[in-house]
């Protein structure tokens, strides 16, 4: 945009008085001097450097400073912090002249960020491992993550400016770390910014075609809204409470994950939006006693959904959430969703653990970022040695949805929802996981791989003669659960070992033999194992009984024992092909993106598959991930794996486009539905394979109480013949349904 002052330095000047401005928590004379002498500080140290889009560096650190303080409310020394966030990494300061300015605190939080930006900057392929170094900031001073937080919003907001490539990593990055962080901390509305922009970047047409249809619904909405809320309002008003209420549409992201998850179009998301009442609660009377109270006015009104309850006043959510919602019925037959809020809570619930600090002694969760932090600290104990495994269990453990359970005795325990009741069971202590043989859920007997749900209450039964197991790595989920696990299994495993080698040494001793590197060039194929440990472990396990010991020493060993090693990279289909670059030049490198698929497969320099995972066909946007052995995997960009490798190994993530071709067909599986009509399964046969000629593979269709549906796997050549096909067999009288599955099955 074109500059409205006369100079740069009139520009930058302007920027920083509005950040002082913004400042809502730095009215000390003190505090603002701190302030600007850190901007002076950062202002120097950035003279002359520019952002990608033109604009003078600093702009975006006095953009960040105001993210921490005006959207968040974090005081001064973040202020400071976030001004000079980027002034070590980028200048020749360094954190000993941060601290002889600054003092300690301020040099710390920078050091974090410092440490951050190596993390997410140029080191992507160490972006996993190094993950860790965040977590480890992060658990000393929650403030570090907040502006960098702050940062990765405002870089979001000024995304454009950077080339394809950088944009879809930092986009992945976002939603596959950053937006759940925020959730965590309870920063909801940069959460659904983040997951807004990250959308608009990966997905710009989805992104635009929601915006579009939001913005066309709009006067209905409000007009609802109005008839909607009137005669809560008279209600609240003549019970004389103080309140604000409004009705905000779900946000672009999360109306598009709902299409996603239950496959339905933007008209069937029918809880596009929210009624929010946010109360003046009344002295003297308990918060909770005031949310039950208008919950009772508003369902007075209108009926409402009894499954639909959430309570959330009585039992916070682990970030602090406080509030109460309702689903009722509205009056022109549709479900509405209603959130009773007090003052405080909003402020928390938008606010997140900034608004915490200034309630701290009137709120009733104010340890929960304490307890959230303990857990960081226990993940980071027992790190896996898989970057990638730790980074997965550590979002699916501390990003997930929660589950409250009780003990025997009424105390409350806190998993990630899909917990199991082994997984309970470690969450108790380790050694009550290890001798654990089953439990009772609700006083009734359940395997250690039940699901528990919100509510249960667990009781573990243990034995001393129990065993940890290998099978126990599939039923357990929680990263406490499986670091106990592989402790407890890595401890049994030595003892067999040494056990085993005890056992082969006696016996050994008793042929007048000794182990040595000639015995065991025989024992090991012998007995079909792959080493020296893994054969002492199977004989301390009692698997080899070490009768036959004698005959296997005698055995004549000229033919070598050989084992065949199969490496299978996919079961998808895999094609060999020539990378064409967008200038018209063919060098044949895969970096030299984007990679075009077309059908020219005669001069293969290099071979793709496709995921299975997603199955994209040509139509379908795409990105390839270059796998360790060289070759393109395609998954669709919306693919949960494709999201992983932008945020986590971006530098193997590349451009990647289908080229208009007829020569292939791809299998995909579309699923249908209706009503099972006489005849209706003869349509749909014809309707595929003579009408449009379209190749089936198999059809599997099952009727019951007079509705039928299934699935049928067909050859196509694009989403067009998809779609179409698609098309043709919604004509068909009878046919309810018929949308496109992820997977096949090769």
């Amino acid at each position: 945009m074109a500059l409205q002052f006369k100079t740069e330095t009139d520009y930058v000047q302007e920027r920083f008085e509005d950040l002082l401005r913004s400042c809502n928590r730095c009215d000390s004379q003190e505090d603002r001097e701190l302030i600007e002498k850190a901007f002076r500080v950062a202002n120097d140290a950035h003279k002359g450097a520019k952002r990608k889009s033109g604009e003078p560096y600093i702009i975006h650190p006095i953009a960040v400073a105001k993210i921490v303080t005006y959207e968040i409310g974090l005081g001064a020394k973040s202020v400071a912090s976030a001004l000079l966030h980027d002034v070590v990494e980028d200048t020749d300061y360094t954190i000993e002249d941060m601290e002889n300015l600054f003092g300690k605190k301020i040099a710390s939080i920078i050091e974090g960020l410092t440490k951050i930006s190596g993390v997410f900057g140029k080191n992507t392929s160490l972006q996993a491992e190094n993950f860790r170094k965040i977590l480890l900031t992060l658990s000393e001073d929650v403030r570090v993550i907040i502006i960098k937080l702050a940062d990765r919003l405002h870089n979001m907001r000024t995304l454009e400016a950077l080339p394809y490539q950088k944009r879809m990593k930092i986009a992945g990055e976002t939603i596959y770390l950053f937006a759940p962080l925020a959730h965590r901390l309870g920063l909801y509305q940069i959460k659904t910014e983040l997951e807004d922009l990250s959308l608009k970047h990966r997905h710009p047409k989805v992104y635009e075609e929601i915006s579009k249809q939001i913005r066309g619904t709009e006067r209905k909405r409000q007009a609802f809204i109005n008839k909607f809320s009137m005669p809560i309002i008279d209600r609240l008003v003549s019970s004389g409470v103080k309140f604000e209420i409004n009705g905000r549409p779900k946000s672009i992201y999360s109306i598009w994950n709902k299409m996603q998850t239950k496959n339905i179009p933007f008209e069937d998301v029918y809880d596009l939006l929210a009624i929010r009442i946010v109360f003046e609660p009344v002295p003297d009377i308990p918060e909770k006693t005031q949310c039950w109270n208008i919950y009772s006015m508003v369902t007075d009104i209108y009926m409402p959904k009894p499954e639909r309850i959430r309570d959330w006043v009585s039992t916070p959510k682990a970030n602090g959430y406080e509030a109460l919602h309702t689903t009722v019925m509205g009056p022109e037959g549709n479900w509405v969703e209603v959130q009773i809020r007090s003052k405080r809570m909003d402020e928390i619930a938008e606010r997140g653990f900034a608004a915490h600090w200034k309630y701290k002694n009137t709120g009733s969760s104010g340890g929960e970022l304490d307890k959230w932090l303990k857990k960081i600290r226990e993940l980071l104990e027992n790190p896996s040695t898989d970057a990638l495994e730790f980074l997965d269990e550590f979002k699916m453990n501390l990003f997930s949805s929660e589950i409250m359970v009780f003990t025997p005795r009424g105390h409350i325990k806190t998993l990630p929802k899909d917990s199991t009741a082994l997984d309970f069971a470690y969450e108790i202590h380790s050694q009550v996981g290890n001798k654990a043989i089953g439990a009772k859920i609700n006083h009734r007997l359940v395997p250690l791989s039940h699901k528990i749900k919100g509510g249960d209450q667990v009781e573990i039964i243990t034995s001393d003669q129990a065993r940890p197991q290998k099978e126990w790595f599939s039923i357990v989920k929680t990263a406490k659960a499986k670091a106990a696990l592989k402790t407890a299994l890595k401890a049994e495993t030595k003892n067999r070992i040494e056990k085993g080698k005890a056992i082969l040494e006696e016996k050994l001793a008793e042929l007048k033999l000794k182990p040595s590197s000639r015995i065991f060039k025989k024992l090991i194929p012998g007995y079909e194992v792959n080493t020296k440990d893994e054969l002492y472990s199977k004989i301390g396990a009692n698997i080899i009984a070490l009768d036959n010991l004698k005959k296997i020493l005698k055995k004549n060993t000229k033919n070598k024992w050989i084992r065949y090693w199969e490496i299978q990279f996919s079961r998808s289909s895999s094609r060999s092909k020539k990378p064409q670059k967008t200038s018209g030049t063919n060098s044949g490198s895969i970096k030299d993106g984007p990679v075009i698929i077309d059908e020219n497969i005669d001069e293969a320099s290099f071979s793709y598959e496709v995921g299975k995972c997603c199955n994209p066909i040509p139509g379908d946007e795409i990105i390839g991930y270059k796998n360790t052995g060289n070759s393109l995997v395609i998954h669709k960009v919306r693919c949960p794996n494709a999201v992983r490798f932008m945020s986590s190994q971006a530098e193997r993530v590349i451009p990647i486009k289908w080229a208009v071709q007829k020569l292939f067909s791809f299998l995909v599986k579309i699923k249908i539905s209706g009503f099972d009509k006489f005849g209706v399964y003869n349509q749909i046969t014809t309707v595929v394979s003579k009408e449009l000629n379209v190749n089936m593979r198999t059809i599997n269709l099952s009727s019951h109480d007079g509705i039928f549906d299934g699935f049928i796997e067909i050859y196509v050549h694009d989403t067009k013949d998809l779609n179409n096909l698609i098309m043709n067999l919604m004509k068909i009288k009878g046919v309810d349904a018929v949308s496109r599955a992820e997977t096949v099955e090769e």
